[in-house]
């Protein structure tokens, strides 16, 4: 790594690395724990010196989210991040843009719940992310970091996913990985889209101006009349399709040969990790599927294990049970699935992980 440039931070503050490296063209948020050294550290940054990166702060989130559509409208790389109640507010503006099918990226930062309820670790946005939680029938792009390479790593891939799709993505992390200090490689800098090459790859659609096109390009998720909507929302559908089947990302750790597997993302993943290597070493063979995409969710690669007749699967989570109701549906049946999860900010061990897998398991 010589060549490359290594430092030691936070989750958080590498967010802000990353965006301003990646040619972001503006961040517009709103400061809230546990994600506040987002904001904090753009400002240190200064972009608007260097790329011309703009960033702001705006009087609350729901200002955030609907600068962040504008921004979007114009086929701009936009983003913002939050944490849990100030995502909820988010809400009503992702489903706009999504609905007027429109990239950017969303950083959540989770806190426990339900609302103002912590600042301390939780996973209990996860039906809130990956079920819509604003109105209708829309997705969002998630993703699921474990570590503080992969939120800096993220940032690139949630904009080329968002750009790829025409489609909002999120990096759901959660308080300790924002805050969680770790060496990570950065990315050289890219410069920001000239408008020639805006206009390349976003002309068809974004709002740029009219130019040599014959029509306006206009972003709306409203059309009152229901014929046009439903064939809006056959197009949407259809591209949800597309992305549940490119999409999905996974990585599996001693899964090969193992009679228990045990599902669980972010920081909880890397907890769990240590509790397979804890079960292996007393003649347990349990293996971990960590979800790096909560939406799409790899569905396939647990029914797979499913079908090659694994004993149980433990869903490991720090909420009262959400991605499990996923977990239950990729399994159909074919083996017995269990929940694990703390709440409220508290965090489990991997010990505490191997007595559940014992108990609802194995027995």
């Amino acid at each position: 790594m010589a060549d490359k440039e290594v430092k030691l931070m936070k989750g958080n503050e590498v967010i802000a690395h990353a965006a301003v490296r990646c040619g972001c063209d503006g961040y517009f948020g709103y400061p809230i724990t546990p994600q506040s050294e987002v904001m904090e550290t753009l400002m240190e940054l200064e972009p608007w010196k260097t790329t011309g990166m703009v960033v702001l702060q705006a009087e609350s989130e729901v200002s955030s989210i609907n600068m962040v559509y504008g921004g979007a409208a114009t086929g701009k790389k936009v983003m913002t991040s939050s944490s849990s109640p100030g995502v909820s507010l988010m809400s009503e503006g992702l489903s706009y843009i999504a609905a007027s099918e429109l990239p950017c990226l969303v950083v959540n930062c989770q806190r426990g719940g339900p609302g103002l309820g912590t600042i301390q670790p939780s996973q209990g946005d996860y039906f809130q992310a990956c079920k819509g939680g604003g109105h209708g029938d829309y997705h969002l792009i998630v993703l699921a970091p474990a570590s503080v390479q992969e939120m800096h790593d993220f940032v690139g891939l949630g904009f080329d996913l968002a750009f790829k799709y025409r489609n909002p993505a999120m990096i759901l992390a959660d308080g300790a990985i924002g805050q969680m200090m770790e060496k990570v490689v950065l990315a050289p800098q890219q410069p920001r889209r000239t408008q020639e090459e805006l206009l390349a790859q976003c002309g068809k659609w974004a709002t740029t101006g009219k130019g040599e096109r014959k029509e306006q390009n206009i972003c709306t998720s409203l059309e009152l009349q229901s014929e046009l909507m439903e064939k809006i929302n056959e197009r949407m559908q259809a591209k949800y399709r597309e992305i549940e089947q490119n999409e999905a990302r996974w990585e599996e750790i001693e899964c090969e040969d193992a009679d228990y597997i045990i599902v669980a993302f972010g920081s909880s993943a890397r907890i769990c990790s240590a509790t397979v290597e804890m079960a292996r070493k007393e003649g347990l063979k349990v293996g971990l599927l960590r979800p790096i995409t909560l939406y799409p969710f790899p569905t396939k690669p647990i029914e797979a294990l499913a079908e090659r007749g694994v004993k149980g699967f433990l869903s490991v989570e720090l909420n009262a049970g959400q991605m499990v109701e996923d977990v239950r549906l990729a399994v159909e049946g074919k083996a017995p699935v269990k929940h694990y999860g703390r709440m409220g900010g508290m965090m489990f061990n991997p010990q505490d992980v191997l007595d559940e897998l014992k108990d609802k398991l194995v027995k």
